[in-house]
């Protein structure tokens, strides 16, 4: 077989070739494996909304888009989950708020009874420090230092170091003021959905 000779030219080309068929290779992986984290993540989401009403055996009735302005005027969105029990009893909703915490985006999955009081809430996703923000997926839960189970967030939480009542996860106190930023614009978008009291009444949001 004849060498190719070294010039610029034939030197682009192989580039170019590795380069397509490495693409090529990177896109049918990606295919591969679309499909089972997808599935990895609408499991995690069932197990979390599962966890987060503390119910086992429940039935989400309807899923809400909302779309709401933080502080800064950012539009930020949040899906809101109508949750029944297995006898069709409405349990309340779970909703999923991101917000930015002190290593990038913080998602939580906060759950609501009827009455607005939190049930529980688990953690998503986020990049907090190992040993220190990422604390949060426990601080917060019902015993803990930091507990919000059963507090009703209509007056929003904030750590005591700002004057509020929950104590800050210790040497995270961004983390811990984007934890409960999140659970507060979970409660609005909340408040913002059909699903809650007719007082609020229903705001911009879309059904799916």
């Amino acid at each position: 077989m004849k060498k190719l000779e070294s010039s610029l030219l034939n030197m682009v080309l192989v580039l170019t070739g590795v380069a397509v068929i490495m693409g090529g290779i990177l896109a049918y992986v990606n295919y591969l494996t679309e499909g089972p984290i997808n599935k990895q993540k609408e499991k995690a989401l069932a197990d979390g909304i599962k966890t987060v009403m503390v119910c086992d055996e429940l039935v989400v009735t309807k899923t809400d888009t909302v779309t709401q302005n933080d502080e800064k005027g950012k539009e930020l969105t949040y899906i809101v989950y109508q949750v029944a029990d297995a006898k069709g009893k409405e349990k309340g909703v779970a909703v999923e708020s991101t917000t930015n915490g002190f290593g990038g985006d913080l998602k939580v999955l906060v759950g609501f009874n009827t009455d607005g009081k939190i049930l529980g809430y688990t953690l998503l996703e986020h990049a907090e420090t190992p040993g220190l923000g990422a604390k949060a997926d426990k601080w917060f839960q019902k015993g803990e230092k930091g507990d919000i189970i059963g507090k009703d967030p209509k007056e929003p939480l904030t750590v005591s170091k700002d004057g509020g009542q929950v104590d800050a996860i210790t040497a995270s106190t961004i983390t811990s003021r984007a934890f409960l930023l999140a659970v507060n614009n979970a409660y609005k978008a909340y408040k913002n959905t059909p699903a809650a009291d007719a007082e609020t009444g229903a705001t911009k949001s879309e059904s799916k």
